[in-house]
């Protein structure tokens, strides 16, 4: 069964400080004799492990609890904690510690996935058919016990291991996936072609990872004319995908095999959990999963990635960013390795490196918009809005005819324009935007709110907050530029109403409590206004607004307040 640890409040550290620190000779319980100087005890290394699992800080949790295991090898808890932190850092020990566990279910993943890779496989199968079939087991098990059977050599009776679920199970597409890698490891290309039609029909969203595996399956069946459909299908539009297909990665997709043995189907079939689970919102079972499908395939980059992202999710840029490095400058991946290195390095603090990637990554690829469309986010976070217009000019020069995908490039365009002073390029991007996509909330509350703040088409203005409170009724954002422009109208009870429920809404944006001050000002609540106002400065404003709102207090705080 699989125990997952939920976070330690703070107090379990300093617990586990004082019991690694108590009594400085007194006798190890788990060794022989008195502990080392500096030692921690058993249970300070065991209570300090823990935190650190539930931290993931994964390193730290290995040694502190590989540590409380040689002092306390018997104990149960001990064992468990340890095998779960040598997992998590993808360490070597977690072989051994999971032979002490067999009614674990990722001890048994484990043990099986490293009798496949001894060529062991009738004990994998064996070891695979005990595992429980519920949670994780249940979409596991049937994946792992067919690449344990087409390792033995016996594709028919894989095959009909997973035909049960490519016919009726809700996972038909991945069954059939799986059913179809198996069929054409087995050299069975016309079976291969028609379960690869059923996973990409009982797919609902085609991915890269799909397609880079379908399209060899197809190409090898005699189908290139459809494999080169498929692959050209992720070579359109403005996601992140586009960018991979290039002319060597179509031809590669064709003629390479993604999976090309039985222990990298497992590690494959690992790794779909490990991608769903993610999506889930489980970073810590999706990471397990990840580590276990790389100790199967080291260099398997798509769970290089996914692991970095269950780590970028528990706040481990750093561990997430050096999971990525050394990725072969030939992998299909690299483009997409290198936009999240730089989304890793930006959100280090470390923005220049990000920069750099951003723009090596733009020189590897002069056809394509992404990268520098990146580019262009990153200097606008930070405030660098020239740079960030010359980024998005390049994005959009490359994007080539608008369509209404262009909307986010143009409103992100727009944003940089209007905060660097050039108002006429940043109102006809806005407009343009909203030629594409007429109802663009975002847009809407953007345009509207700037014509508000220069005391134009107010009128207007306000049909268009009203518009995008409409569509997006719960954001605190468009709620304050609806109040403001109420505000700037004179409809002050109506101002009022928007920017408290705004306030509710962003309870920590300096803005719009600003704004709140103002508009109980005005009404007369002065007591009010002037905590709004002191609430904005502790929240973080930009720093132009500091000093203005500052002022306005020096200025107002000395009238004696009417209520």
């Amino acid at each position: 069964m699989v125990v997952l640890l939920l976070p330690r409040r703070a107090a379990l550290l300093a617990a586990a400080l004082l019991a690694g620190c108590a009594a400085g000779g007194a006798p190890d319980s788990g060794a022989p004799g008195g502990r080392a100087p500096g030692r921690m005890s058993a249970s300070g290394a065991y209570l300090a492990g823990s935190y650190a699992v539930s931290e993931t800080d994964t390193a730290a949790a290995a040694d502190l609890l590989l540590e409380a295991l040689r002092q306390a090898p018997e104990q149960p808890e001990v064992i468990n904690k340890a095998f779960l932190a040598t997992v998590l850092d993808g360490r070597p020990e977690a072989t051994r510690v999971a032979r002490q566990l067999p009614d674990n279910e990722l001890a048994a993943l484990l043990l099986a996935g490293a009798d496949a890779q001894a060529g062991r496989w009738e004990r994998a199968e064996t070891r695979l058919r005990a595992m429980p079939r519920q949670g994780a087991g249940a979409v596991l098990s049937p994946l792992l016990l067919a690449w344990a059977q087409a390792g033995r050599g016996n594709t028919d009776t894989a095959l009909a291991t997973l035909k049960p679920q490519v016919e009726g199970s809700r996972l038909s597409g991945l069954a059939a996936l799986h059913a179809a890698m198996i069929a054409d490891l087995g050299n069975r290309p016309r079976e291969a072609d028609r379960l690869i039609r059923v996973a990409l029909a009982n797919t609902p969203e085609v991915n890269l990872r799909l397609v880079q595996i379908s399209a060899g399956i197809l190409g090898r069946a005699g189908k290139e004319a459809e494999a080169m459909k498929l692959v050209e299908s992720i070579s359109t539009g403005s996601d992140d995908l586009a960018m991979l297909g290039t002319p060597e990665t179509r031809r590669r997709m064709l003629t390479e095999r993604a999976v090309a043995s039985p222990v990298e189907g497992m590690a494959e079939a690992e790794l779909a959990l490990a991608a769903a689970l993610r999506g889930q919102g489980g970073p810590e079972l999706s990471l397990i999963l990840a580590r276990l499908a790389l100790r199967l395939r080291p260099d398997f980059t798509p769970a290089k990635l996914v692991a970095a992202e269950a780590l970028a999710d528990q706040k481990h840029a750093e561990n997430a960013l050096a999971l990525l490095q050394d990725i072969p400058r030939d992998d299909v991946l690299l483009p997409a390795v290198m936009l999240r290195r730089a989304t890793l390095l930006d959100r280090l603090n470390r923005p220049d490196e990000a920069i750099a990637v951003l723009r090596e990554l733009s020189a590897q690829r002069p056809a394509a918009p992404q990268p520098a469309a990146r580019l262009g986010d990153l200097l606008r976070v930070r405030g660098r809005f020239p740079e960030a217009v010359q980024a998005y000019d390049q994005a959009l020069s490359r994007a080539g005819d608008q369509t209404p995908a262009s909307w986010p490039l143009l409103y992100a365009r727009g944003i940089a324009l209007e905060r660097s002073g050039q108002w006429p390029r940043a109102e006809a991007d806005f407009q343009r935007a909203l030629q594409l996509v007429p109802e663009q909330p975002y847009v809407l509350n953007y345009l509207g709110y700037t014509w508000v703040e220069r005391g134009e088409h107010l009128a207007e203005a306000r049909g268009m907050l009203e518009r995008a409170m409409a569509l997006r009724p719960q954001d605190g954002n468009i709620a304050d530029s609806l109040g403001w422009a109420l505000f700037k109208l004179g409809d002050l009870p109506n101002a009022t109403k928007w920017l408290e429920k705004a306030a509710e809404l962003e309870s920590r944006n300096a803005t719009i409590n600003d704004h709140l001050g103002d508009a109980y000002w005005a009404a007369g609540r002065r007591r009010e206004a002037v905590f709004q106002w002191r609430r904005a400065l502790t929240l973080d404003p930009e720093p132009a607004e500091s000093p203005r709102i500052e002022a306005k207090l020096r200025e107002r705080e000395a009238i004696p307040a009417s209520r």
